[in-house]
């Protein structure tokens, strides 16, 4: 089967490589029939990420439909279209008896954090996703669920992560009605989850982000106001100039690892690798919310130090929530959303790439060239 492969930092492949085999009684092998690059794909692509190792596939979003399935498999059979949550989960132990699905016990040998998570290096377990043809999945009892015949396959796809991670991070938030809700960074999580602010009752929605063609995105797709932090001297004081100086009541960093707006900061995580991530945006969050605020954090980080002013989170009494997304919890409520038409989440994708063109699909992307905001993956057999 065709499959991309990491060779390194800012290099990928497509190569064959064998179709991958049923390894455990519950295991399914889906065909990949549509995948996506995200956000958080680009920090493996940039060498963020520690321990992802050369032969890698990435890909943690993505459907097809089931080609295989292992003999104790009973809720899907050989045909059906699936959706495929990121996280790979056991739906047993302690941790996903709680609905922790993103921190299940069972999945990760390094799980005293994060569970098991498609294509995103040895630290979430070491499994290949699905940018390829074909794709393992583990425990398919517990993560696949049906696509309904009503939904589209792209709205299905972005319900596998960024929609259900944004709205998520607007859940993070405990937004009360009437709420100002200041979301870092107008990438796929971030306009979901300015999107989403207002399900929960927000009163005002507030984008900030320095691309301004993500910022007319946030404009038309999430009724959101916008702030260019590129035009401003000091973004927090601006945020407390447009709050009456009390600051936001929420803040959802939807930026995470990489981050601009300081040069120190950025250069010691994305180049030099000295933290787990720039914490700028975290920090603006944390400097700009109210005293007695909440922030939410979806922006992923790595496992190392980071520069973080905690302190001056504890001072002001802040609540800082965070995870990574337990996706098919998300699943029911969104599923209203869509066919209610509150939400179309395929708005936002702007390109639809070949696999065999996926090196060019994370150069557009990881550059920001040709306004992309969110790139889509179509293998041969898609």
């Amino acid at each position: 089967m065709l499959s991309m492969t990491y060779r390194g930092p800012y290099k990928v492949r497509t190569e064959e490589k064998p179709i991958p085999k049923i390894e455990h009684p519950n295991d399914a092998i889906v065909e990949v029939g549509l995948a996506a690059i995200c956000g958080s794909d680009l920090h493996l692509y940039h060498g963020m990420m520690p321990d992802t190792r050369v032969g890698t596939t990435f890909g943690h979003e993505f459907i097809g439909v089931v080609h295989e399935v292992g003999p104790s498999v009973q809720n899907l059979s050989v045909g059906d279209r699936v959706m495929v949550p990121f996280n790979i989960y056991c739906g047993s132990c302690y941790f996903c008896a709680r609905g922790l699905y993103s921190n299940c016990h069972n999945v990760n040998p390094n799980a005293t954090a994060v569970g098991g998570i498609y294509g995103y290096s040895h630290t979430t377990g070491g499994y290949d996703g699905g940018q390829a043809e074909f794709v393992r999945v583990p425990f398919a009892d517990v993560g696949p669920s049906v696509i309904p015949d009503w939904m589209n396959d792209e709205d299905a796809l972005l319900l596998t992560d960024a929609l259900s991670t944004g709205y998520f991070g607007a859940q993070l938030g405990s937004i009360h009605e009437r709420d100002t809700v200041v979301v870092f960074g107008a990438g796929p999580v971030g306009l979901y989850a300015a999107a989403s602010a207002w399900f929960m009752g927000a009163g005002r929605v507030i984008v900030v982000d320095h691309l301004e063609y993500r910022l007319e995105k946030a404009r038309q797709f999430a009724h959101a106001e916008t702030i260019n932090f590129g035009e401003h001297a000091d973004i927090v004081v601006t945020l407390k100039k447009e709050t009456d100086y009390l600051g936001a009541d929420v803040a959802i960093d939807a930026v995470g690892a990489e981050a601009d707006g300081n040069f120190i900061q950025h250069v010691t995580s994305a180049k030099f690798k000295l933290q787990g991530g720039s914490p700028i945006a975290l920090n603006w969050a944390i400097d700009s919310v109210r005293k007695g605020g909440t922030i939410s954090v979806m922006g992923a980080y790595g496992p190392m130090f980071s520069a973080v002013k905690f302190g001056d989170a504890m001072n002001k009494g802040l609540t800082l929530r965070m995870n990574q997304c337990p996706v098919k919890r998300q699943w029911p409520r969104l599923f209203e959303h869509i066919q209610n038409g509150y939400l179309k989440p395929n708005d936002i994708v702007t390109h639809r790439i070949p696999l065999e063109h996926i090196a060019e699909g994370y150069h557009i992307f990881s550059s920001k060239l040709d306004n992309c905001i969110k790139p889509i993956i179509v293998p041969g057999n898609g």
